[in-house]
């Protein structure tokens, strides 16, 4: 008997990294069961993800009947966040604690002002919309508890963000990374769909009360995600006490770590490259609908195709990677599939092919998947020991920072050519920037890529 479980338990351990993704990411010192529970937080980040620009943003405006533009400013305040992810990676990595931890601390703050936000924001557009008895109350209180209770979202959702992509590298062996990269962004990604599904079939029947308890049962489960997530990750250090000088201060580390080699090309190419792949995210369905004529639940599919294209970017990125690929040969790869994807997406129209349309938005989360793998994973192999978080919040805070500004950008430019020329053109434009903008990617990334190593002669 013994020896059939012994036989079963080996074929399956053989059969996980064939065919499970992302399952040979674990090592001895980090098991498979261990590091699925360390990125449970990118979970609960994905969930905040959806809450706060999809669910809410819907919510607010059809159901509480909030103004677009109100409402178009309060989704953009965790972005004012997102610049100061470097300087709470910093902080992590340098907090003194009589326990003698460095992430968990930031990751519990974090967790905790997710759960403040979340608990208190359903209470505050109720008061900013003026539904039911808040209408007594003054406008103003509505709208600084909304404000405040999505700066507080915003806030955590960063921090746990930073400190716990920090945290998964200093456990992971430096062969593994690459693979732990893509496992931890492949459970956002699995957070964003599966709490989109949960969230939208909770609000079906919508009612106030019911956007409360959904709300902050979101809260609960961002706190009970994320607490799992840390508990007994990090080891104790005693060199972490409190009083212990530290060897440089924020100023001084952001110095030292800019004069590294090509440090600021890096984070050039990362913001040049996600906002090219990121200008068309509010873009693709009203395309599909304004310019295909396609129906709400195709262009909802459409919009699966591109989480399926950066779930398949993420695997083979990782694959590809752990083999020792250079990590912006690989972001270059995503960069020049990115171009004949946006191609795609314009010649759909005069095509008047849903089928050409759904392989460009399959193109665009396949490139933009890879390319984010690429940078990331070289940002975690280059970053000195000592600066880990450092540069894991340089990284999202220029990633984060980009993401917004494209978004906003491809809206103005689609409206501004519309207004002269035709919506076609509107939209063709924006896929046309983006084009450009992946060009000056790969030029920004050029001295980055190492060259392959070839073997000598036999000669």
């Amino acid at each position: 008997m013994n020896k059939t479980h012994t036989s079963w338990a080996k074929s399956l351990t053989n059969l996980a990294p064939r065919f499970l993704p992302f399952a040979d990411a674990a090592s001895d010192d980090l098991p498979l069961s261990r590091l699925l529970r360390l990125s449970l937080f990118q979970i609960s980040v994905g969930m905040a993800m959806v809450m706060l620009v999809g669910t809410l943003n819907r919510v607010m405006i059809v159901e509480l009947k909030v103004p677009a533009t109100l409402v178009s400013l309060m989704v953009a305040l965790p972005l004012l966040i997102a610049p100061f992810r470097a300087l709470i990676g910093f902080r992590s990595d340098n907090h003194r604690s009589q326990l003698g931890w460095r992430r968990v601390p930031y990751i519990w703050m974090g967790s905790l002002l997710q759960f403040g936000g979340f608990s208190i924001m359903p209470f505050a557009l109720l008061v900013l919309s003026g539904a039911g008895q808040s209408s007594q109350a003054p406008a103003w209180v509505g709208l600084v508890g909304a404000a405040g209770a999505f700066v507080l979202v915003g806030l955590g959702m960063h921090t746990v963000q930073t400190a716990g992509l920090a945290l998964a590298t200093d456990l992971a062996p430096v062969e593994s990374q690459p693979k732990v990269v893509g496992l931890m962004y492949v459970m956002q990604l699995v957070g964003m769909m599966g709490s989109a599904l949960m969230l939208g079939h909770l609000l079906q029947d919508y009612s106030h009360g019911q956007l409360i308890r959904v709300v902050q049962a979101v809260a609960v489960m961002t706190l009970v995600l994320n607490v799992i997530a840390l508990w007994k990750q990090e080891a104790r250090s005693r060199l972490r006490k409190p009083g212990t000088p530290l060897e440089q201060n924020f100023q001084q580390a952001w110095q030292s770590f800019c004069h590294g080699a090509h440090t600021l090309r890096r984070l050039l190419a990362v913001g040049l490259g996600t906002m090219a792949f990121t200008m068309e995210d509010v873009l693709l369905e009203p395309y599909g609908g304004e310019i295909l004529n396609l129906s709400v639940s195709t262009t909802t599919m459409l919009t699966a195709t591109l989480a399926l294209g950066g779930l398949m970017g993420f695997a083979w990125a990782s694959r590809v990677l752990s083999k020792g690929e250079d990590a912006y040969r690989m972001a270059s790869w995503g960069a020049w599939v990115g171009v004949p994807a946006f191609a795609a997406l314009i010649a759909a129209a005069p095509m008047s092919s849903p089928w050409v349309f759904a392989f460009g938005i399959f193109g665009v989360g396949l490139g933009g998947g890879i390319f984010a793998h690429g940078t990331l994973t070289a940002t975690m192999q280059l970053a000195p020991a000592d600066q880990i978080g450092l540069a894991m919040g340089a990284w999202g805070a220029v990633q984060a920072t980009a993401a917004g500004v494209g978004m906003a950008l491809g809206g103005v430019v689609r409206d501004g050519v519309a207004l002269v020329s035709s919506s076609f053109m509107g939209y063709s434009a924006v896929y046309l920037l983006e084009i450009a903008l992946l060009a000056l990617t790969l030029w920004a990334m050029k001295p980055l890529i190492q060259e392959p190593v070839c073997a000598p002669s036999p000669l």
